[in-house]
């Protein structure tokens, strides 16, 4: 099994809206670095943190497990949709999804700051300088940590 951080917008797609609808498409992922591990790394089983970002308190803010192995976007063929990509062609798609079931809110969030304090998270990806990608693999170890302070 594997572990992702998947950032989302809370003003967007929050953790409350993720348990609402229970499952989602996580698509709409426009940058070819992000694009490849969807596409070559998450596989079905494999566990996410949620995190909400661009946000006045940004956290690590639930768990999603990934149900659906990587798939063309359906959203970058939408010409009504704002990740609409006319460049992509159908035959060999650019962009790619997977599917995400909801799994737990968090009853107490793990903010960005508590992480930044946590020796054994120094190394994440989320806390490196200039890190920008909306999704991307965590160690075991970091996924532990954060659900550990999760349920304190």
């Amino acid at each position: 099994m594997s572990y992702f951080l998947l950032k989302t917008e809370p003003a967007a797609f929050s953790i409350d809206d993720f348990e609402r609808v229970g499952t989602t498409s996580w698509g709409g992922v426009r940058n070819y670095q992000a694009r490849n591990i969807i596409r070559d790394d998450m596989k079905v089983g494999d566990k996410c943190l949620m995190y909400h970002s661009s946000c006045a308190v940004p956290a690590a803010v639930g768990v999603g497990e990934i149900i659906a192995a990587a798939y063309p976007d359906p959203l970058q063929f939408d010409q009504k949709s704002e990740y609409y990509d006319g460049g992509s062609p159908i035959i060999s798609p650019r962009w790619c999804a997977v599917d995400v079931k909801f799994v737990e809110k968090f009853e107490r969030i793990v903010t960005l700051a508590e992480m930044k304090k946590i020796p054994e998270l120094t190394d994440m990806r989320l806390l490196a300088r200039g890190n920008r990608l909306s999704v991307f693999p965590i160690d075991k170890v970091h996924y532990d940590v954060i659900t550990w302070l999760a349920h304190q």
